[in-house]
C-alpha cells in the first residue's frame, strides 16, 4: 500500500524553526514530485514547496522564499521541509504529497496524500 507519514510539526515561537518529514513506504519516490502544501482554518489548501526526485529542482511558493528548504534523502525514501523564521501566519496543517507530472501546484495531479501534521506559530 503507498503512504506517506509526515511528522516534526508542533509549537514554535515566532522566529523559531522546525523541520517536517515526510516517509514513503510501499513506494519510492524516484521519478516523482514530492509537494507540500498547508491548509489554515479557513482557508483553502495552498502549495508551499515542492521538489523532483529526479533532478533535484524545486519550487517554492513566494511566502516560502527565503525561509523554507525542500530536500530528499533518496535513501530513507524521505522529503523534509525545513523552515525557518516561522511566523503566525504560518499556522497550519501540513501535508505532503506526490504527483507523477512534475513540479507545480495542481492539487489534482497530486494522488498519494499523507494524513498532514499540525504546524502552530504562536508566543
Amino acid at each position: 500500500q503507498m503512504r506517506l507519514v509526515e511528522s516534526g510539526g508542533g509549537l514554535v515561537q515566532p522566529g523559531g524553526s522546525l523541520r517536517l518529514s515526510c516517509a514513503a513506504s510501499g513506494f519510492t519516490l524516484d521519478y516523482y514530485a514530492i509537494g507540500w502544501f498547508r491548509q489554515a482554518p479557513g482557508k483553502d489548501r495552498e502549495g508551499v514547496s515542492c521538489i523532483s526526485s529526479s533532478d533535484g529542482y524545486t519550487m517554492y511558493a513566494d511566502s516560502a522564499k527565503g525561509r523554507f528548504t525542500i530536500s530528499i534523502d533518496n535513501a530513507k525514501n524521505t522529503v523534509y521541509l525545513q523552515m525557518t523564521n516561522l511566523q503566525p501566519e504560518d499556522t497550519a496543517v501540513y501535508y505532503c504529497a506526490t504527483s507523477r507530472f512534475g513540479l507545480g501546484w495542481q492539487m489534482d495531479e497530486y494522488d498519494v496524500w499523507g494524513q498532514g501534521t499540525q504546524v502552530t506559530v504562536s508566543s
